[in-house]
C-alpha cells in the first residue's frame, strides 16, 4: 500500500508579489530578526524604524540597513513612506502602538500575542475596521509552509475526524533576572509569551473552544511560570497545552483523527517537519528550502502584502476572531493559576 500523499504547500510566495514599506516601532530583539528576515528572503523593505529612544532608533537602523529613525511612534506612523506598522514593543504596548498607527490609517501587524486581554482585542479590531486599514498578529508559525499543509490535510479529512490535539511550548528562564519575561508591568509570563503559540496550535486543529479548565502557578506580581490547559469545542474536540517558564520542553504539536495522525517533528513555533500517519503508513513531510529558525518570520511579511492588494482587512488565515479565542483562553487559565511564593 502506497505512503499517504501531501497537497503542496499554499504559503504566499516570499518574492514577487505585492510590496510593502514597513515602519517598525520598538527597535529590540525580535524587530531586529524581522527586519533581517523581510531583507534577505522578500521584496519588502523595513523603511522606518521608532522608538522613544532617538539613539536607540539610530543604532537599529545602522544595524539593519533602515533608512530613517524617529524618536516617536506617532512620527513614523505620520510618514508618508511608510505604508504598514510591524508592532515590536513589549505586550503591554501592542495596543496603544496598534492604534497610533491605526490612527495614521496605517495597515498593522502586531507582534503576538494581539493584545494581553479579549477586551482590546476587540478594540483594536473595531478601530482598525472604522479605518478601513488590515490588522493582523503577527503569528507567524501559522503562515510557515509546513502549516500550510497541514491545514490542508485537515481540511481534506486525511486523518479523519480530529479527536484530540496536544502542543508544549516552554522555555526555562532565569526567574531572578530582570527583563520582560519577568516584569508585570510588561505582561511577562509563560501564557501571553510563549503559552500563545501552544494555545494557537491547538485551537487550529480543532477550532474554537467552549469549555477551558486550567491549572498552573503564578506568582503574587502576576507573573504566570506555568500552566495546563484543557479545551472543549462545541462538537466535543478536546485539545490539551501546556507551557512553562521553569522548564524546556520539545515543543511538539500533535492532532489525533479517527483515521491518522499529524505530528511536528521539531518545534511546532519555528518551520519544522512533520509526520502524517494513516492506515495506509506513514510518510514525512520536510523541505530543505525553508528558511529555517526566525528566518521564516519572512513568510507572514509577505502574506500580509498580498491581503493588502487584495483588498482584504482580516486575514483569512489566522483573524482577529481567532486572536480573541486565543487570549480568552490566556484569560481563563490565568484565573485559575495558583499564587505560589518560593520563586
Amino acid at each position: 500500500m502506497p505512503a499517504p500523499a501531501f497537497p503542496t504547500a499554499t504559503h504566499t510566495p516570499l518574492r514577487g508579489g505585492p510590496t510593502l514599506r514597513w515602519g517598525v516601532i520598538g527597535p529590540g530583539e525580535i524587530a531586529g530578526d524581522f527586519t533581517d528576515a523581510l531583507h534577505a528572503h522578500t521584496d519588502q523593505r523595513v523603511v522606518a524604524v521608532a522608538s522613544r529612544s532617538l539613539d536607540r532608533a539610530e543604532a537599529f537602523a545602522r544595524a539593519h540597513g533602515v533608512g530613517s529613525a524617529f524618536d516617536s511612534a506617532e512620527a513614523m506612523a505620520a510618514s508618508p513612506d511608510v505604508d504598514v506598522v510591524y508592532v515590536a514593543t513589549p505586550h503591554t504596548r501592542h495596543l496603544p502602538d496598534a492604534l497610533i498607527a491605526i490612527a495614521a490609517g496605517k495597515h498593522v501587524l502586531i507582534e503576538k500575542p494581539l493584545a494581553t486581554t479579549p477586551a482590546e482585542a476587540d478594540l483594536i479590531g473595531a478601530v482598525a475596521s472604522d479605518a478601513g486599514v488590515l490588522a493582523m498578529e503577527a503569528l507567524w508559525t501559522r503562515y510557515l509552509p509546513h502549516t500550510t499543509v497541514m491545514a490542508r490535510l485537515l481540511a481534506d479529512g486525511a486523518i479523519g475526524d480530529v479527536r484530540l490535539a496536544t502542543a508544549d511550548v516552554a522555555w526555562a528562564n532565569d526567574l531572578s533576572a530582570p527583563g520582560r519575561m519577568t516584569d508585570p508591568a510588561l505582561g511577562g509570563g509563560a501564557l501571553l509569551d510563549i503559552g500563545v503559540y501552544a494555545f494557537w496550535f491547538t485551537q487550529f486543529a480543532t477550532g474554537h473552544p467552549v469549555e477551558r479548565h486550567a491549572t498552573g502557578s503564578t506568582r503574587a506580581d502576576g507573573v504566570d511560570l506555568d500552566a495546563a490547559v484543557v479545551t472543549r469545542t462545541a462538537d466535543g474536540v478536546l485539545a490539551t497545552a501546556a507551557t512553562s517558564l521553569r522548564a524546556t520542553s520539545p515543543g511538539i504539536g500533535a492532532v489525533l483523527g479517527s483515521g491518522g495522525s499529524l505530528r511536528t517533528l521539531r518545534n511546532l513555533v519555528f518551520p519544522t517537519s512533520f509526520e502524517l500517519t494513516t492506515a495506509s503508513g506513514t510518510a514525512i513531510w520536510d523541505d530543505p528550502s525553508v528558511p529555517t529558525g526566525r528566518q521564516g518570520l519572512a513568510y507572514q511579511a509577505a502574506a500580509l502584502a498580498s491581503f493588502v492588494d487584495a483588498g482584504l482587512r482580516d486575514s483569512p488565515l489566522h483573524s482577529l476572531a481567532d486572536s480573541r479565542s486565543i487570549l480568552s483562553t490566556i484569560e481563563a487559565a490565568r484565573a485559575s493559576l495558583t499564587v505560589v511564593d518560593d520563586v
